[in-house]
């Protein structure tokens, strides 16, 4: 552990905090009980693997769930009905949330904040997710967003050139700007382009954020490069307002919300650590489960691996051929066995993908009713997938066809955004 996660310091106020920040992730990797590799979970903001208990990073992250009560009451604030994703359990933890409608209710500003690591020509699903998720919650909030097209990180991480993750972040915009959000209300920025205007804030963060706590935090050793150590206070700086001064000026009181999968969350544990150390609110976060990949429910997709994923640029056939050959099923051996057993819905993507993009709460339950009592077959659960998941890779493809290079330069300009 001491090797992956970097040694610890042993003295004074730095060791106490950086055992605070840290324990958490380190507490993700349970000690060998004899099982396979495999099997251990290990949750990092580079490596997501394992068998992954969301209640168990719950405790060890130190957020909390989001409850029967939170969901009831979020509705009763905005006036919105819950997206089905925070019915099911999708988004399922945060931190703050319940300060977020506190603002909202009080008719206060807030922004929202996301990103994209632009590694790849073409988004699958699974990048598709929080941006979903975040249109949905622009629309409730009416509120500023502002999305961080981390370029500069890709390059770092990367066999790309900078020129490479440069051109990417503006293609993978256009992926974004598909999803449908409010021009009038939303900038998209690359770090290499932005960054001037956010460093003040991040040499304030890096002040303020030890060499240890950063290799306690991330991991890193001390063969990595000096950019990876620094790039953590380049995804904080975003969380403060003063950040985009050309909509909120110099104020330090507007409240920033990141929906985000969970483990993005140690850049915001440090971040929240932080802010009030530098005058700032503590950004609000709501958490989503991983979106699995084709072969199996342990991790996440991969963009570098074509079989785990669907991607936005794949075709009807393709996306078939792939749910068909590749989808890991939970039926039974044998029809005989299926039908007398029922399908294991906590092991089949293709019901677990429906959870996902199946927004019929009547025709999920009528899905998994059918295929947990055996009455529907492997093949036929792969077919309700397969209906779904067509038309939604066609919109996509043609909402991003009308995409021009002007509107993205537009998107990408810095300026003044409607407040909520």
């Amino acid at each position: 552990l001491d090797t992956f996660f970097g040694t610890r310091p042993r003295c004074g106020a730095d060791h106490n905090i950086v055992h605070q920040l840290c324990e958490p992730l380190v507490s993700t990797m349970p000690p060998d009980t004899g099982g396979s590799d495999e099997d251990v979970m290990v949750v990092t903001p580079n490596t997501v693997s394992g068998n992954i208990d969301y209640d168990k990073l719950i405790r060890d992250f130190g957020s909390q769930q989001i409850s029967a009560e939170l969901i009831e009451r979020f509705e009763r604030v905005t006036g919105k009905t819950p997206h089905p994703w925070i019915k099911r359990g999708i988004f399922f933890s945060h931190r703050d949330l319940d300060m977020v409608l506190d603002t909202y209710a009080a008719g206060k500003p807030m922004y929202l904040y996301t990103g994209r690591g632009p590694s790849s020509e073409a988004l699958h699903l699974g990048h598709l997710v929080p941006f979903m998720f975040t249109k949905y919650l622009q629309d409730v909030f009416q509120c500023p967003l502002v999305v961080q097209m981390t370029d500069d990180e890709k390059f770092l991480w990367k066999d790309l050139s900078l020129e490479e993750c440069h051109r990417l972040a503006f293609e993978n915009a256009k992926d974004i700007i598909a999803c449908g959000f409010d021009i009038s209300r939303t900038l998209i920025f690359s770090d290499l382009d932005y960054i001037g205007t956010m460093y003040p804030n991040i040499v304030k963060i890096q002040k303020a954020v030890t060499y240890n706590q950063v290799k306690g935090i991330f991991g890193f050793d001390d063969s990595v490069n000096i950019g990876k150590h620094a790039f953590p206070a380049v995804q904080a700086a975003p969380s403060f307002p003063t950040s985009f001064p050309h909509t909120f000026g110099s104020r330090v009181d507007v409240p920033c919300l990141i929906p985000c999968a969970i483990d993005q969350d140690p850049y915001f544990r440090m971040t929240r650590d932080v802010a009030p150390r530098l005058g700032f609110l503590k950004p609000a976060l709501i958490h989503s489960k991983f979106f699995p990949a084709l072969q199996g429910s342990s991790g996440k997709m991969s963009a570098s691996d074509e079989t785990s994923a669907i991607f936005c640029t794949d075709s009807p056939d393709v996306i078939k051929t792939k749910v068909n050959k590749y989808a890991f099923s939970g039926g039974r051996l044998t029809v005989e066995e299926h039908r007398e057993k029922g399908g294991d819905l906590a092991i089949d993507i293709p019901y677990q993908w429906l959870t996902f993009f199946c927004l019929d709460d009547e025709r999920l339950k009528r899905i998994g009713d059918e295929y947990s009592s055996g009455r529907m077959l492997s093949g036929e659960i792969k077919a309700e997938l397969i209906k779904v998941l067509q038309p939604l890779v066609a919109q996509h493809q043609f909402a991003r066809s009308m995409v021009t290079d002007e509107m993205v330069k537009t998107f990408m300009m810095p300026r003044p955004l409607r407040l909520s």
